[in-house]
């Protein structure tokens, strides 16, 4: 009786132990994500510091800028399911020792082609890196009310990371060179390994069958591809060498899908997406980014551009749609409990439809209550939208498949915000440039290159000077907000249409029974530790 009673008493107090753990796992994995989205934001602000030092040419520098996120798409779903059969926290430790050797390399490159080699190796380890985070997450948090806040701080984390990127490089750029943008990595990961190797738990999916390294590499080619052609379509390059890479992909994904079809163990089991919620939710987030984020970029063109403010200003005015994110992804989960995931997400669609439809007031002239009030209900409702689509997808799949779903839904996020940029900035532009084909006193040759952009219309407008001059800035200032509002238009019938698909999602919250918690280790099981990254 008394071994009985001892035992049970063990449980107990290991089963308490993993209890108290896991938020400490939800903390090391929050670090893990905010590492990883300063990471893609932070070398904007350096871009001219950059140039002036390495002197890159034009092609060098976009892949300075391009290639971290690029490579990081492209990788997601290779990393995500080898984490399924190798070990999730084990993919994740390499990412953070790859991603701090990287973060060296790219602070003292001394020249274009290192610092992009770098931001490649960068991208490995991100890809390493935001798969391992949710699926670990998934398996420490079995009860989906946990679940539902820990995906609440996570995401309210990235929304924080997102807008930390400029801020800090900015400051460090003050006071250091541009590679100290890079060196501030390095002491978190110096702090993140021991303390990942130490808490973090290891978890695999099923193991059965071999893993399949051919469909690895086609999926990893086809998202390069497609990721590769659709970001030179947004940047407005129609011809061949720029649609060749988006045909390219989009075979080798198609040829994927076929061969995971066929075979009896596949990469991915694509029978997650005949689940309504998973392939729902994964629409969802396609949706979300695809009519926002071009939508921000046209945003903080039009604060410098038309209303003159300083990048810093621009970064300032931006900061309340970070801070509604963040108060969003901590209240979701108590709002996913009391509403579901069907009405959730429809009302973040919606939301954030009244918050573009609000935006499309925005004039010549600064209007800050308007920008103020437009940025809260968009930052609020993007992030309900992306909490509730997140939490569907992530629940509905199968716990040896979390690292696949988990990779499924970031490559969603990246290729919707991927093709975004090229969707909207095309309307964008068919709306702009008409109104500057014929604009008085102003050459023909002039015009056409005013129609390229408003900034490259406003050094026309410069070297024209005189009434000329004037008459072509203000046209260009005029044409740039017709377009903005109807890319408004369009993003908000994106977002409605958002909305009606997400009426497929479940209309409550499935809060089935826990499995048995997670066993984390114990001081002990630390101490006695001997498992090589």
């Amino acid at each position: 009786m008394s071994g009985t009673t001892t035992a049970a008493a063990a449980l107990r107090r290991r089963a308490a132990g993993a209890g108290a753990n896991r938020w400490v796992v939800l903390v090391v994995l929050c670090v893990s994500l905010l590492l990883v989205a300063v990471d893609a934001t932070v070398l904007h602000v350096a871009v001219p510091a950059v140039t002036e030092d390495l002197k890159p040419g034009a092609i060098e520098l976009l892949w300075i800028v391009d290639i971290y996120p690029l490579v990081c798409a492209s990788l997601l779903i290779l990393f995500g399911t080898l984490g399924d059969r190798v070990g999730r926290r084990r993919i994740l430790l390499l990412g953070y020792g790859l991603f701090g050797v990287a973060s060296g390399i790219a602070a003292l490159a001394d020249t274009a082609q290192v610092l992009i080699a770098a931001r490649a190796l960068l991208g490995v380890g991100g890809a390493m890196i935001m798969p391992a985070t949710l699926s670990i997450l998934r398996q420490v948090f079995p009860d989906r009310r946990e679940r539902a806040l820990a995906i609440g701080i996570w995401s309210a984390v990235a929304a924080v990371g997102a807008a930390v990127g400029p801020l800090l490089g900015g400051f460090l750029l003050e006071h250091f060179w541009w590679g100290s943008v890079f060196l501030v990595n390095i002491p978190l990961m110096l702090v993140s390994l021991p303390i990942g190797r130490l808490l973090l738990p290891e978890s695999k999916g099923d193991g059965r069958g071999p893993w399949d390294v051919v469909g690895a590499l086609m999926a990893a080619a086809g998202l390069f591809g497609v990721v590769l052609g659709v970001k030179q379509l947004g940047g407005g390059e129609v011809d061949g060498p720029a649609v060749l890479p988006l045909v390219l992909g989009a075979v080798l994904l198609v040829l994927f899908v076929r061969r995971q079809r066929r075979r009896r163990y596949p990469l991915v089991d694509l029978r997650m997406f005949a689940r309504p919620a998973f392939s729902t939710s994964v629409g969802c987030i396609v949706l979300a980014m695809l009519a926002l984020v071009g939508l921000e970029l046209i945003a903080a063109q039009y604060l410098q551009l038309v209303l003159g403010l300083s990048p810093l200003e621009t970064g300032l005015r931006l900061l309340p749609l970070t801070f509604a994110a963040m108060a969003s992804g901590l209240a979701g989960a108590r709002m996913l409990r009391r509403f579901g995931p069907r009405r959730m997400v429809c009302a973040g669609f919606a939301l954030t439809a009244v918050a573009v439809l609000t935006l499309m007031a925005m004039g010549g002239e600064d209007n800050p209550g308007l920008l103020l009030l437009g940025f809260l209900l968009l930052g609020f409702g993007l992030e309900t939208t992306l909490f509730g689509a997140y939490e569907s997808m992530l629940s509905e799949a199968p716990q040896e498949q979390a690292g696949g779903a988990a990779a499924i839904g970031e490559t969603s996020y990246q290729l919707g915000a991927g093709i975004g940029i090229a969707l909207l900035g095309t309307v964008m532009n068919a709306a702009y440039a008409p109104g500057l084909s014929s604009v008085p006193g102003v050459p023909g040759r002039a015009s056409a290159s005013a129609e390229h952009s408003l900034g490259e219309a406003y050094e026309v407008a410069d070297r024209l000077g005189g009434p000329a001059g004037v008459a072509l800035r203000r046209a260009a200032q005029d044409s740039f907000v017709h377009g903005l509002h109807v890319t408004l238009l369009v993003s908000a019938g994106l977002l409605v249409l958002g909305a009606v698909m997400a009426l497929r999602l479940p209309r409550v919250m499935q809060c089935e029974e826990a499995a048995a918690p997670v066993e984390l280790p114990g001081p002990r099981e630390v101490a006695d530790s001997r498992v090589s990254v």
